[in-house]
């Protein structure tokens, strides 16, 4: 089957030829797709496992003496929605992506959900048709270097900072409560507010609930290195 000249110059950043069935799939918006027009959302849920499962295997590799508690910081980091959108918009997927005339005027071509979403299917496009050594090389072309640049130290995310922060002044751990939600089912907004137990809160807004957590506890993070007191 020929390449469409589109998809051609997507398969030389992504670093493989997939099949032009699959990949369609991989980047139809459910906003866009129809029985006849699969969208992508099996596929992320596939794709988000294999994400997972190579970047756990490179870890360990790349780490062989690390407990548990240093690795699950480093995948967290690598295979979370905002690194998968990152990458996403590197290689151009939110060019090709099939949305419908609002999600499109909106600005989905850019949302941080829609290009994770969309990254982790285009995976799960490469490991079935290709297999999962195809899968590996196209993760680790793409996440290797985020892996390199993490270092000896394993990252920790704003949430986990928050957590330890307040555990080591005899705190109850943060509470995340979501009090705003706007938008379409396919694409909502999430606000969440990250709250301490001394009335500390810290909020954010963001296009999938954990990113919107994540922000949250940086804003909070944020509020007490600039008046640790207060």
């Amino acid at each position: 089957m020929a390449r469409p000249p589109a998809l051609a110059r997507l398969f030389d950043r992504l670093g493989r030829a997939v099949d032009p069935e699959l990949m369609e799939a991989a980047l139809t918006h459910p906003s866009a797709g129809s029985p006849a027009r699969p969208d992508y959302e099996r596929l992320e849920f596939l794709g988000d496992r294999v994400l997972m499962l190579v970047i756990a295997e490179a870890l360990l590799e790349r780490w062989p003496d690390a407990r548990e508690g240093d690795l699950a910081p480093r995948l967290n980091a690598l295979v979370r929605k905002e690194t998968c959108a990152e990458i996403a918009a590197e290689i151009g997927v939110g060019e090709h992506l099939r949305l419908d005339r609002s999600e499109a005027r909106t600005g989905g071509r850019t949302r941080l959900s829609i290009l994770g979403d969309a990254m982790e299917a285009v995976i799960a496009a490469v490991y079935l048709d290709k297999g999962l050594e195809a899968a590996r090389a196209v993760v680790l072309r793409h996440w290797g270097p985020r892996m390199a640049a993490q270092g000896a130290v394993a990252p920790r995310d704003a949430k986990t900072a928050l957590q330890e922060w307040a555990q080591a002044r005899g705190m109850a751990p943060p509470a995340y409560v979501t009090v705003g939600r706007e938008g379409p089912d396919h694409a909502p907004t999430f606000t969440v507010e990250a709250r301490l137990a001394d009335g500390r809160l810290g909020v954010a807004t963001a296009g999938a609930k954990r990113a919107a957590e994540q922000a949250a506890a940086a804003a909070l993070l944020e509020r007490i290195e600039d008046d640790p007191d207060a």
